[in-house]
């Protein structure tokens, strides 16, 4: 993901944001309103199908002189997604609905970056012994498994965990974590958990909603 964007206004012209597009060298860019929310987005197919008729409007015509906006020329609601979705979830959602880039929300729909197919290219072309090193980190570092409790292994970008943890809550938490690393396509888990401290919290939920 790319975090630092090239957005524009409702009101920004049509001829600001085809600036924008050669300058930068990209297909489109997000319509921000005063919030940082995505409101919509203009790529070039919007523009060429909203461009100006040569020449002045005839009298009586009707016709506004007026420059179309970006507010006037973007498809809307913006097809987005959030930051804690995966990298495959981003590259289906994009092949879904034909797109080139795909703007990136926080949980109140503001904008925080954008990933373009070419970025979702490379994520899938991280080396496979660099996805290890980041799994073991994970599972070192953040999940708190010890060293040998879980073997990985990693092929084109697949990751195969094969092992025990202790808690059932545990594996839930790692295996979200792992899907979510740059260059992982999918993840198959071969893991057990010594307990299933998820079935004793509902457990406790329920005895706690009976009647007596």
């Amino acid at each position: 993901m790319t975090d630092e964007v090239v957005s524009v206004g409702p009101d920004t012209a049509f001829k600001d944001v085809a600036k924008l597009l050669a300058q930068y060298d990209i297909s489109g860019v997000p319509v921000l309103d005063e919030e940082d929310r995505v409101v919509g987005v203009v790529s070039q197919t919007d523009l060429l199908a909203g461009r100006s008729p040569a020449g002045p409007p005839g009298p009586g015509s009707g016709t506004s002189t007026a420059s179309p906006t970006a507010g006037d020329l973007m498809s809307a609601p913006a097809i987005t997604a959030h930051a804690e979705e995966t990298a495959a979830d981003a590259a289906r959602l994009m092949t879904r609905r034909g797109i080139e880039r795909l703007p990136v929300v926080d949980v109140e729909d503001r904008l925080v970056g954008i990933v373009t197919r070419r970025d979702l290219l490379r994520m899938f072309l991280r080396p496979d012994a660099e996805i290890r090193r980041r799994v073991h980190e994970v599972l070192r570092d953040v999940a708190g498994v010890p060293d040998g409790d879980v073997e990985t292994h990693v092929v084109d970008g697949i990751v195969t965990l094969d092992g025990t943890v202790q808690r059932r809550s545990q594996l839930s938490v790692l295996l979200g974590l792992i899907e979510r690393l740059d260059g992982v396509v999918a993840v198959a888990s071969r893991v057990t958990a010594g307990s299933d401290d998820m079935a004793v919290h509902h457990a406790g939920h329920a005895r706690h909603a009976m009647p007596w």
